[in-house]
């Protein structure tokens, strides 16, 4: 038996495991599916030296819960770096995206050379039950492609969000998910921190996290809290991608 087999969060959440699935069901059956957030998807903004921007993701980089991607994370970062940079940008992120599906996006998109890329992802496989194992694997593989085949020099990595604190979710899977969340975040704070060339971003909001700044369906970011997500990610790419 494993170490891992003995965790005693492991164990309980084994033990829920009919009910978790029913309340996966419940959830998937209840809340509103909300659309992608509406408007372009790559552009040029700004003055200053150029920096060309990669934002890849899931659902929340694709501006779930904003109405216009100007509210959203993409439309917000970009603002928030065209106060000192001109800055060319694409957005590749669509709902329900895990990291194994952004690899093969990147696998299939032509060739572009980015200063920058952006990534968040990870809630989904959390969701669907992806071993920690095989996901810090694909993070990897996901890093060494952006470098290899878009000649990024910086990767700003998002960290997971705050699951437990998630409305549209009932407990007892608010718990186990949210537990779940924390252990893929550490991971991925760590295994960023060996990396060159790449920022981790955590978002560990409290009050940005709040019921009125998040999407109606309980479960998205709404404009508020994509614009807290953007300052964070703005603020790092100011601190570490000059050095870069």
């Amino acid at each position: 038996m494993s170490a891992m087999s003995l965790d005693p969060a492991n164990l309980l959440t084994a033990c829920m495991a009919p009910l978790l699935v029913a309340q996966g069901g419940y959830v998937r059956w209840r809340v509103p599916q909300l659309p992608e957030a509406a408007g372009p998807r790559e552009g040029r903004a700004g003055v200053g030296a150029p920096l060309s921007l990669l934002i890849l993701g899931d659902s929340s980089a694709a501006g779930v819960g904003a109405r216009e991607q100007r509210e959203a994370l993409a439309g917000q970062l970009v603002g928030a770096l065209s106060t000192w940079r001109e800055v060319s940008w694409k957005l590749w992120a669509t709902t329900g995206h895990t990291t194994r599906d952004a690899l093969a996006r990147l696998a299939a998109a032509p060739s572009f050379s980015f200063d920058v890329a952006v990534v968040a992802l990870g809630v989904n496989d959390v969701i669907r039950g992806r071993r920690l194992a095989a996901w810090r694997q694909e993070q990897h593989q996901l890093d060494a492609l952006l470098r290899t085949k878009f000649r990024v020099r910086h990767v700003v990595h998002s960290g997971l969000p705050p699951v437990s604190r998630f409305p549209a979710l009932p407990q007892p899977l608010r718990w186990a998910l949210g537990a779940r969340a924390r252990r893929f975040d550490r991971a991925l704070r760590a295994d960023v921190g060996q990396r060159s060339s790449a920022s981790f971003v955590p978002l560990d909001f409290t009050a940005s996290l709040d019921t009125s700044a998040m999407a109606t369906d309980g479960f998205h970011p709404g404009p508020p809290a994509y614009a807290a997500w953007a300052e964070r990610i703005a603020a790092a790419m100011a601190r570490d991608v000059s050095r870069g």
